[in-house]
């Protein structure tokens, strides 16, 4: 089912119609709208030169977590780490940053742009333990996508 959205998102990256923050946002709702187990889907982008994240273009619940110090949560250890982050079950990670009681399971991929870890794709699902190597492999390839028109 995956496989079935990577032309759509190449589409709308090649767009010439759209601002980049236009076609990252068309991104995060085309994955929220198609995919069940996406639950809320954002970007984040490290905020200059500050050791931390910023959110960027998002789909789903509105969050209180716009700033996100690097180590902190699961957005921030990728930051550090610069490696995929699958998290089954949130309540089983100490340092895991809640944005809701309903969200089961996260994960979150680094975006990278000319080898430096500029950001990252974050996925929460309120269906526990949903996120498989197709996840990873589809989310590293919209993240390469993304990084085209950064």
């Amino acid at each position: 089912m995956l496989s079935t959205l990577r032309p759509k998102v190449s589409g709308i990256i090649n767009s010439t119609q759209n601002s980049t923050t236009e076609k990252m946002q068309a991104i995060c709702e085309l994955l929220k709208e198609n995919v069940p187990h996406y639950d809320w889907v954002g970007f984040y982008f490290r905020n200059g030169d500050k050791e931390e994240l910023k959110l960027g273009p998002y789909a789903g619940e509105p969050t209180d977590h716009t700033i996100i110090p690097f180590g902190k949560g699961i957005c921030g250890q990728v930051a550090v780490s610069n490696q995929n982050f699958v998290v089954p079950d949130v309540k089983a990670q100490d340092n895991y940053i809640a944005c809701s009681i309903t969200v089961k399971a996260e994960i979150v991929i680094p975006l990278f742009l000319n080898g430096v870890n500029i950001g990252q794709i974050d996925i929460d699902s309120n269906t526990p333990d949903p996120f498989s190597e197709e996840d990873e492999r589809f989310l590293e390839f919209v993240n390469q996508e993304v990084s085209k028109i950064l």
